[in-house]
């Protein structure tokens, strides 16, 4: 597939440095909204999250949460975000199943996507990956390339 450099929009946002926020990245690029956005919604969105009890000290730190560190992308309070943008999932792979769509050209459906591979979300728009680094792997005579486990796609 076809590789676009494309940050989002994070450096025009103001941030600087490396970060595991390639969720926000995909989203921000597929869906056109501005990274500080979907960089707040999604950071409130970690917050919500429920976990162990905490204590003060603990508390205080999640306070301090946000997605610069990555997405549980599996969270019902993601699920819920993704749907209030008029996304839906659909997925590729299941157990036992195997691969079955990799990102490769021609296995995914035209469109703006956002796509799951693995410990990676990137953007492919029209067959062409957005992102930071190009995250295909070479198609080997048994392997055809990184593993799609689903996308989003707007509408349907």
């Amino acid at each position: 597939m076809e590789f676009k450099y494309m940050d989002g929009g994070r450096v025009s946002a103001g941030f600087r440095g490396e970060s595991g926020d390639c969720v926000t990245r995909a989203v921000a690029i597929a869906t056109g909204q501005g990274y500080r956005d979907v960089y707040e919604a999604l950071s409130d969105g970690c917050r919500s999250q429920r976990g162990p009890r905490l204590s003060a000290r603990a508390a205080t730190r999640r306070s301090k949460v946000s997605a610069r560190d990555g997405v549980m992308v599996k969270r019902k309070w993601f699920k819920d975000y993704m749907a209030a943008l008029g996304w839906t999932w659909t997925p590729t792979m299941g157990i036992g199943t195997g691969c079955q769509v990799h990102l490769t050209d021609g296995e995914l459906p035209m469109g703006r996507l956002i796509v799951s591979v693995s410990k990676h979300y990137t953007a492919v728009i029209d067959g062409v990956i957005h992102d930071t680094h190009d995250p295909q792997r070479p198609a080997s005579d048994l392997v055809g390339g990184r593993c799609v486990y689903g996308y989003w796609r707007q509408g349907r």
